[in-house]
């Protein structure tokens, strides 16, 4: 029998919550667990077996943890150095590459994974980047790289070499949003010929063609995460769909709210579903790999609420809020 399991960071309290998801949605902490340093961004492998965690204080590094199969609590296996703080980890989609973005020194690194989960203290590359990059995926093939940077207004468009791990500019570069847009975070439909991209500073969502073959993105549509009634300075966070790739959402911190869309796959076009409050400056959310749960936490409520995804209008239903530590900032969840 499966078991989901949650990962929480709490960046000032310096520790990782881990907490089991019931088939309701109901959450049962498992343990929390004090980290090396201030924790923030999270990314677990593709086998499920290791859990790295992104060290923001001096010295910056990742945690890298085993995760128990049977269930979900954490092991250290080792801290290793990494050239600048983080915001942003993933993995490669082999698992053999710790990718990490740096918004404040405007660089993205590529470190080896060993067999054990252990990260190599010395980088296969760093690659500077235009300002405040913020993100950092590798497309289903493996084969190329997307960074969105901030600071730049546009997404890198990178070749990557799935052996050596090395990174090259692609043909074109980047791909150009609004001026001002500030893309942030950028996430793959399943059916890998769509992406999503959102943009902090204008709260807005763009729907992407993507084209394998030669790895470039291009426009598609354009939607608004801010609430009809939004007054303010938009500060859009993360984004993610549901695993049938049927739904997106998105989280927006000013207003503290988390916005739906349904997703049509022939066109990429984003339908609203609705903007539902949340916890206050929600940074981070996660969708349970069923689609049936969503966990947004709260930066400045220092808790954790879960929602039923409505599988038929993808409507969010709030079930519970749970306390946290102070500042959590990252979710993930996996089936083991």
């Amino acid at each position: 029998m499966s078991r989901t399991i949650a990962y929480v960071s709490n960046a000032d309290s310096r520790e990782i919550v881990v907490l089991r998801v019931a088939d309701d949605g109901a959450l049962a902490e498992i343990e929390r667990i004090a980290t090396p340093g201030m924790v923030m961004p999270l990314a677990v492998s593709p086998d499920r077996r290791f859990l790295f965690a992104a060290l923001r204080s001096e010295p910056f590094g990742v945690a890298s943890y085993r995760i128990d199969g049977q269930t979900g609590r954490l092991a250290h296996i080792a801290t290793s150095p990494l050239p600048a703080s983080m915001p942003y980890l993933a993995t490669d989609r082999s698992g053999r590459f710790l990718l990490s973005a740096s918004y404040q020194s405007a660089v993205a690194a590529v470190s080896a994974i060993d067999a054990d989960g252990r990260v190599s203290a010395t980088p296969v590359q760093v690659l500077n980047t235009a300002p405040s990059a913020h993100c950092i995926v590798t497309d289903a093939a493996n084969r190329f790289a997307f960074v969105p940077c901030l600071g730049g207004d546009h997404v890198m468009q990178l070749r990557f070499d799935s052996a050596s791990g090395r990174l090259a500019p692609n043909a074109p570069p980047e791909f150009s949003t609004q001026k001002g847009a500030g893309p942030r975070h950028i996430v793959f439909h399943p059916e890998g010929r769509l992406a999503f991209l959102v943009n902090e500073l204008d709260a807005s969502i763009v729907s992407l063609a993507y084209t394998p073959a030669n790895g470039t993105l291009a426009p598609l549509a354009f939607a608004s995460a801010l609430p009809p009634s939004f007054s303010g300075k938009p500060w859009a966070a993360d984004i993610h769909t549901t695993p049938d790739g049927r739904f997106l959402y998105v989280s927006e911190r000013t207003s503290s709210t988390l916005a739906g869309f349904r997703v049509d796959a022939a066109d990429g076009s984003l339908s609203r579903i609705g903007n539902w409050p949340t916890e206050t400056q929600p940074r981070g959310f996660a969708i349970d790999p069923s689609g049936r749960f969503l966990l947004s936490a709260g930066q400045a409520s220092n808790a954790l609420a879960a929602y039923a995804i409505d599988r038929d209008s993808g409507a969010l239903k709030p079930l519970k809020r749970y306390p946290m530590g102070a500042n959590p900032n990252w979710v993930e969840i996996v089936a083991l």
